[in-house]
């Protein structure tokens, strides 16, 4: 794939938005890692970001690419997940010194993460140089953290280099090839809440963009098989529509295009299972299982004949706040109060829209499909159940709306059944 058709260039377009991606170079192929000490030239003193495992995988050959502009290097523990917290980011800032003018991290998400906001906070370019095609975030502006026991999106610019070697891509954990695979079939979900959100909301919404991810997507759902079995033509392929996400994203300015619903789900299991010390899923993996439930949501939604908002009880809705995000809670209740959305009618606006949300609602693939697609790449739903529990993916449901303030068809599911639902994890 050609990327220099969609970096450095400014696209004017119809929408009204001006679209732009700044990073420099992605390279895709078999030793990429190899090109990585032709695109150092005017750089001295290189930070060096991984953590254990990563490093392992190709920190030695990385390394050696720097050669002597190496001047630190931060190297986490590689036992259970890394979260991209206060503790986390601070590892990282301590290391990066007035002289630093580059880091160069070894990773996927979270290692992506934390370089994309220190860099933005340091003035710093990066580069990263991926160990999986787990998820969408490389070509993105805006970093994924924890903060205050929260997920949050802080802005920030782009990574000016990505450099995968299909190598390094193809042998790497099976969940993370499953996660990346997951990341796009979730595009489904979220798509559709954008569209979703411009008929409610008017929110800013790009036919182009849209299309262009729609596309990448297609490229991908029918890999299933093929990925399970690495290969490497498919592994490729992947990539590519991980970092064309990304770059959409970056187009837009946010995640809007390529995080929704199912995103908000993910979150809830990750943030729920670090605040009660829990195991969860990798973010793919939750984004693959939350984009079948999401569209169960929908299905649900279009048994109604017409649509009617239930009250609203606060102090029901603070105490189960504060059951599912303990310590976090306030933050949670904070953010909601801020975005003021139970306090809008919204009954007026669904009896107005009730015919083209049920047409748009209709125009998605059904769950049976969606979870015809995850067997593919080998992952069942009955895991995630097993995982995690109906009651928890109820709550999820119902609450992990709460997470964010960005609207999607978990707040009209919300507002039309909630906790009465039919809603159920499970297919049969």
């Amino acid at each position: 794939m050609d990327f220099n058709k969609l970096l450095g260039k400014k696209i004017v377009c119809r929408c009204g938005m001006t679209h732009y991606c700044p990073i420099r170079h992605v390279i895709i192929e078999k030793n990429a890692i190899s090109k990585l000490s032709g695109l150092l030239d005017g750089y001295q003193n290189v930070v060096l970001v991984a953590d254990e495992n990563t490093y392992a995988v190709c920190g030695h050959r990385t390394e050696a690419q720097i050669g002597a502009r190496l001047e630190n290097k931060v190297v986490y523990s590689g036992e259970g997940f890394l979260i991209p917290d206060e503790s986390s980011i601070t590892a990282l800032n301590t290391a990066v010194s007035g002289k630093t003018d580059l880091m160069v991290g070894i990773g996927s998400g979270v290692i992506n993460d934390l370089c994309k906001y220190i860099g933005s906070q340091r003035g710093l370019p990066y580069y990263i140089v991926a160990t999986a095609p787990s998820m969408d975030g490389y070509a993105s502006v805006g970093a994924a953290l924890v903060i205050g026991g929260m997920k949050v999106n802080r802005p920030t610019g782009t990574a000016e280099a990505i450099i995968a070697d299909t190598e390094v891509l193809r042998n790497a954990p099976l969940e993370m090839i499953q996660s990346g695979y997951g990341d796009i079939i979730g595009k489904y979900s979220c798509l559709n809440d954008w569209k979703f959100a411009r008929l409610v909301r008017g929110e800013a919404f790009c036919p182009w963009v849209h299309d262009f991810i729609q596309e990448t997507v297609q490229h991908v759902a029918g890999l299933g098989k093929k990925l399970l079995k690495r290969d490497g033509e498919s592994i490729k392929t992947l990539m590519e529509a991980l970092v064309c996400t990304g770059i959409a994203m970056s187009y837009i300015g946010n995640s809007r295009p390529a995080s929704g619903s199912e995103h908000h789900l993910s979150h809830f299991f990750e943030i729920t299972g670090i605040l009660d010390k829990k195991p969860y899923f990798l973010h793919g993996r939750n984004v693959a299982y939350s984009t079948v439930i999401t569209q169960r949501l929908r299905e649900e939604l279009l048994t109604l004949d017409n649509p009617v908002c239930r009250s609203f009880d606060r102090d029901k809705w603070e105490r189960e706040i504060h059951r599912l995000y303990t310590t976090a809670a306030r933050n949670v209740i904070d953010l909601q109060r801020k975005a003021g959305w139970y306090e809008l009618d919204w009954q007026s606006l669904y009896t107005d829209k009730w015919a083209e949300i049920q047409e748009l609602f209709a125009g998605m693939p059904s769950s049976v499909s969606l979870e015809h697609l995850l067997n593919t790449v080998g992952l069942s739903m009955d895991e995630f159940i097993r995982e995690y529990g109906e009651a928890k993916i109820r709550d999820a449901a119902v609450y992990a709306k709460d997470l964010k303030n960005r609207y999607t068809v978990l707040w009209l599911y919300w507002s039309l059944i909630g906790e009465d639902g039919r809603f159920s994890s499970d297919s049969g």
